[in-house]
Order: C-alpha cells, then structure tokens, then sequence
C-alpha cells in the first residue's frame, strides 16, 4: 500500500480515490492519472467447483503458530518461556557439538591434505621426465572425504593465486568435447566468473574460438600466472575408459604450455585402475599413490569426541549409540552423515521432551512440569530408595510439595551430569590402563564407551582382567600406572592417592639399594613350574619362590592399591539408568532415527495417501485432514483417488471410480467442459501414479475394470 503522506509530499499531481475504485469508469474518465490505489472491500473468493476456501484469519495465526519448530508439549500447557528455552538449549548444545566434530575432521584430513597440496604445488613436468604429474588417491570407504579435501585445496590455491581445482563426475565426460568444454568453463568461472568465461568467446577479434579449444584454457592460464591447474577425477573407475584415454593422450601434448596435475580418486585399488589403462596411457602418467583414513575411524573418534566433551549436557544412550554405530559400519556411512543422525537425535531430545529444559540455566519452574516429573519411572525408583532408607517425610514432601520437589530436581540434574563425566573419565583411565598393559583382550574406544553407558563394566570380565594383570607388575611399571592415575584423576574424588603411593614407592625403591625393578609375589618370574612324572603320568606344580623384605612390602603396597582402585571402579562405574532424572541428560530412543533414516517405505507411503494432511502444511482438518474424515478436493488427486480405491472390492469399475473421483474435484453442479477435461488429466495421472505404486493392474476378466495388487496394512 503506497504511503498517502510520501504522495503528497512528491511533486506528482495525482488524484488518490478515498472508496474502492470502478477501473471502468475511473479509466475511462481520467486516463491521466498516473498512480491508482486499489482498496479491495473482500479478501476475494476462489470459485465454488474446486471447494477452495478464502483463508481465514484463525487459519492464518494457526499457520503461523505452526511455522514455529518447537512447539508447547504438557498437553499444550507449556509457557513460550520454556518452548523457546528448548530451542535455544538445542542451539547451544548442539553448535559447540558441531564445532568439536569439524575439528576432528579437519585433524583427520590434515595429514592428507599436507601431502597432497606439497605434492600439487611442487610437481611440474620436468621433475616426472615430461610425464603428467599424477596423484593417485585410494579412498576405501570414505568417498565423502575427498570433496572436502578439493574444495580446502581450492581455496588455498586460489587464495595464494597459484592454481585452482577443477572437479569432474562421471557423467562431465559423456565424449571428448563434453569434458573439455567443462574443464575450460569450470576453470574460468570457479575464479573470475560467467562473465569472464564469455568475454573470452566475444572479445575477441579474428577467428571465434571454439568452447572446447586447449588452447582458450591456455591463454587464460598464462593470463592468471597460475603454477598448477589440478583436474581432479571423482569416481573414476566411473568414466568412460575410451573417452578417459582419448582426454589424458591430449593433455600430454598440452602439458608443457599448460601446468596440470592429475589427481584420481579410486575406491576399489590402484593395480585394477591401472590394467584398465592402455600401457601407451599409463606410460604418460607419473606420480605418488596417497591413501585416505578409513570412515569407520573418523566415526569413532566423532563418537568419542561427543561423549567425552568437557561441556556435554546430553549422552547417547547404549541403544541408540550401537544402532548408530552398526548403521555407520554396515552400510559405509560418512562421517558427515553419522554427524547429522546425531543432530537430529538431539533435536528429538529437545523437541519432544519436556524436561530437557532442565538443561538449560532457567529456572523457571511449572505444576505441570512438577505433575510430568513425578510420572517418570526414575522419580519412582528414588523414592522406592527413599522409602528402604526410611526417608518417608521426604519421599512425602516430593508428592506433595512442588518446592521440595524442584529444589531436589536441580541438585539431581547436578549431580548426574557430574556422575556421567565421572564415568566417561573412567572408561578414558581403563582405556589407558589396557595399552599400558598390553592387554590382549582390550576393547576398542566406541566399543567400552558403549558398554560403560549401558551398566555392563562393572565387576565385568574386562575389570577382573585389569586387576589380575595389575598383580604382576613390577616397579617401573607401577610407576606409569600411577602417572596415568594422576593425569586422569584430575576430579573432586581422586581414584586414588597417588601421592601417597608415590611416595612409599620412592622409600621402597631407595631401602632396596640397587637399580633393579621390585616384584610382587605374584609375578611369573617369582613363580618356579616343577614337573614330576607318576606312572607315565607327567603333573604340573606351581611353586613360590622365597622373596625379600622388600619385596613383601611391595606386594603389599600394590594390593592396597588394586583394592583401592577396584573400589573407586565400583563406585564410579555406574549405569546410567539407576541416576534419578536420567530422562533429562540420557537420549535412547532409537524410533525417531529409525523412522527417519530407514523408514518402512510401504507403511509411509500408505499413511501419507490415506492422511495426506499430516504431511502437507495444511491444518484445514475439516477437508479431510483427519484419520476417516470427509473426502475433499482439498487433497492431493493422488490421495484422493487411493482413497477411493481403499472403498472398493477386489475388481473396480474405471467408470464409476472416475464418476466419484470428478464429484468431489468438480462438485454436483453442471461443470463445464474445461472442468471436466482438467478434472479427467488429474484422474489419469492419479491411476497412473497408483499402478506405478503397484497398487492396481489391468483385470483380464473385464476391460473396463481394473484389479486390486494391494491391501492396506497387508
């Protein structure tokens, strides 16, 4: 609407009419105005034969309600207080998160990235005897990998002004001209644009030069001063061997004017890639072979990375962590992709319960936040605890009293998020007691986190195994171990007291007298083996050795440590479960990944044409959104019709299918011609959709019939 005040404070000599203007009349009397301010007097009406209903303004604030991502849960009693400290929490947890997995990638790829840009800026044709300087990349499983590394090269080339990179797909290379005409046009418009890519065709006089010509990427080489131009080839085993032969053969002519460099990325290994290549062509080739970390590695680290972080206010909980992990090592998943399931299961976390909002700094609380709190079965399990200590008051105070009740939910959020670092800081001291050790039966990082957060390392085999080797160690030995104590022990209840152990090792060390290594009774080199032979029977005897002084103490100073240590693994390895309050800071559903990531795609697609408004943004319920509501035109013609189909019998009349179909869309009274014929195009674009579906197939007992393939729920 064109502000009256701005009008007239402007020198144009317009006439603004104060009613709904007549364009007739208006037009046709004053034809020198210049400026006309419609006014409409209605918001305007479709036409009755499709049902489309004018939006009303209550439709259009529910519209707007529902644009908002986090919604009001406790049965929509939520305050918008606590709905947007949700979404903020989300945000905040998630992007230190996010920031921590980036660095581990680029951590991961910084040795390769290294490599291959020191090899990209020192290789000419000179140093390779006039062969094409050629990097082989082996990428294994992690195919996301080398994107990502070509686009930082990209930008370090370009950014130095020494070179850039052009990447090609399979489907570039359909023939010769094809790939050079996108080598040329990528490499000019990645750094100075379309418009410098056509001047190089109009600007110049003479001869037009052809789009597909080496020598246009010549000049513009020479014009730029790049070092190296790197024709990166993804997937290569992809292309077109013949058309691949035909394009390195020219660019061996070319490669003393223009600097290329080769870079091939091959996912199966390089001997096939190179017995698919002419010996002519791979004589042209010269360079380094370059393998990328596997993905599954990159995944446990990011997985680690997310656990074990100094700020983590939310862990993934032992059902859910493993259905990540075997989905990422079962079907080679990226580290990119593992990283968005991740995502989105802290978004679940935070959208659909409540109680995350614990997590957060507010301290806003609610009865009906209150009334969800004592529905969980955590709440009954502390009060069942509660209740054998013989805190009956309290356990009272917590039904009764919301006060009571909130002060004890903080101190319980505290206290577990401070217990579920504990554990994590556990499994990382066991982690590093195994490699000192060389235990052979030691688990993998993922492997243990996996197992600590669902309760099963305590008093577990892998626990007796530590202990057992821990007899046997000697001074030295027990020196690291307890080094590595005190730099993971850095918590508010300490393992153990390495001080003090250190210190009475130190004394037993210096009464001994000499530099050789303290042994325990129980170690092998104490331990003699005598061998007797009874009526051709041969028996085995372990016998003890006589031991000093000296080593009497220790044996004992090592097994006060050991059950010093075993009591704080006790006390320390606890299951998550057993922590009240653990809903809030223990994400473990894995439905919402699973319906997500690997959905049953008959039950979606059948729900989706059964309640298409479940899925459209449409919240016009009344036209058919509901389970069992009204058919409506309002609904997609597709939905319309399975719906339809969903009424009839084994055996369906085209005709009448058709009859009911153009009722709804074109409605009861007379349509005309152009109605019917729009309406029959989405009737048959409907059936053909439902057959491509499988779900209707020509009947061989009548013409005009079509049958049945599929049943709903069946």
């Amino acid at each position: 609407m064109i502000d009256q005040a701005f009008l007239e404070s402007t020198h144009l000599r317009v006439k603004i009419p104060q009613a709904t203007m007549d364009f007739d009349d208006e037009i046709g009397g004053s034809e020198d105005l210049g400026i006309y301010v419609y006014h409409p007097t209605t918001d305007g009406e479709r036409s009755s034969k499709r049902r489309k209903v004018s939006m009303s303004n209550e439709h259009k604030s529910h519209r707007k309600d529902q644009s908002q991502v986090f919604v009001p849960l406790l049965g929509g009693k939520e305050p918008s207080e606590l709905v947007d400290g949700r979404k903020a929490t989300f945000k905040e947890l998630w992007s230190s998160q996010e920031e921590r997995c980036k660095k581990v990638i680029e951590e991961l790829d910084s040795g390769i990235l290294e490599e291959i840009t020191s090899f990209v800026k020192t290789a000419s044709p000179e140093a390779y005897g006039g062969c094409i300087p050629t990097s082989l990349v082996t990428i294994g499983s992690n195919v996301s990998a080398l994107p990502r590394l070509l686009d930082i090269l990209h930008r370090r080339l370009t950014t130095e002004k020494s070179g850039q990179v052009v990447l090609l797909e399979s489907g570039d290379a359909p023939n010769l001209k094809a790939v050079l005409k996108t080598i040329i046009r990528t490499a000019v418009t990645s750094t100075s644009g379309n418009d410098a890519y056509q001047n190089l065709f109009n600007d110049k006089s003479g001869p037009r030069m052809l789009p597909y010509d080496l020598n246009v990427l010549y000049q513009y080489v020479l014009s730029q001063g790049s070092k190296s131009l790197v024709l990166a080839f993804r997937d290569s085993e992809a292309f077109d061997f013949g058309v691949l032969n035909d394009l390195l053969s020219l660019l061996s002519s070319w490669v003393d004017r223009i600097p290329l460099v080769l870079l091939f990325s091959i996912s199966t290994s390089v001997e096939l890639f190179e017995g698919r290549l002419p010996r002519s062509i791979v004589a042209l080739l010269h360079g380094k072979q370059y393998e990328i970390h596997e993905a599954e590695g990159a995944i446990d680290r990011i997985y680690e990375t997310l656990q074990t972080g100094s700020d983590t206010k939310l862990w993934l909980g032992p059902h859910l962590s493993t259905s990540l992990i075997e989905k990422a090592r079962d079907h080679f998943q990226s580290p990119e992709g593992f990283i968005r399931e991740v995502k989105y299961a802290y978004m679940s976390h935070f959208f659909a319960n409540p109680l995350s909002i614990l997590l957060s700094s507010s301290s806003l609380k609610q009865k009906e936040l209150c009334e969800a709190i004592r529905n969980l079965k955590s709440f009954r399990s502390f009060c069942e605890q509660l209740i054998e200590e013989g805190e009956v008051e309290s356990v009272r105070a917590l039904l009764l009293d919301d006060e009571a009740l909130w002060k004890q939910v903080l101190e319980s959020v505290e206290n577990g998020l401070t217990r579920m670092k504990e554990l994590f800081n556990t499994m990382n001291i066991l982690r590093s007691l195994q490699t000192t050790l060389q235990l052979t039966r030691s688990n993998s990082n993922t492997d243990m986190y996996i197992r600590g957060v669902s309760g099963d390392l305590s008093n577990s085999v892998t626990i007796k195994d530590l202990l057992s080797r821990l007899q046997k160690i000697d001074s030295d030995s027990l020196a690291r171990i307890l080094t590595i104590l005190r730099e993971h022990g850095d918590t508010p209840a300490p393992f153990v007291d390495v001080n003090q152990y250190e210190q009475e090792l130190q004394t037993l060390l210096a009464t001994q007298g000499t530099d050789e290594t303290l042994r325990s009774k129980h170690d092998d080199q104490n331990t003699s083996i005598k061998t007797t032979i009874i009526k051709d029977k041969v028996n085995l005897t372990k016998t003890k050795k006589n031991i000093s002084d000296v080593e009497s103490a220790y044996t004992e100073l090592l097994q006060k440590i050991i059950e010093e240590l075993e009591t704080s693994l006790t006390s320390k390895l606890i299951n998550p479960q057993d922590l009240f309050l653990h809903e809030v800071f223990v994400f473990d559903l894995r439905n919402p990944l699973r319906d997500t990531f690997a959905p049953r795609a008959r039950f979606c697609i059948e729900r989706a044409l059964s309640t298409p408004f479940d899925y459209l943004a449409n919240t016009s319920s009344e036209h058919g959104g509901g389970e069992g509501g009204n058919l409506s035109a309002q609904q997609p013609e597709t939905a319309l019709l399975y719906q339809l189909y969903l009424e009839s019998g084994s055996l369906v009349n085209v005709f009448d299918l058709w009859k009911a179909f153009s009722t709804i869309v074109c409605g009861d009274d007379q349509e005309t011609e152009r109605d019917e014929r729009s309406a029959l195009m989405l009737f048959y674009r409907a059936m053909s959709e439902l057959k491509t579906l499988g779900m209707m197939k020509p009947s061989r007992k009548k013409v005009d019939h079509v049958s049945k393939s599929a049943w709903k729920g069946l």
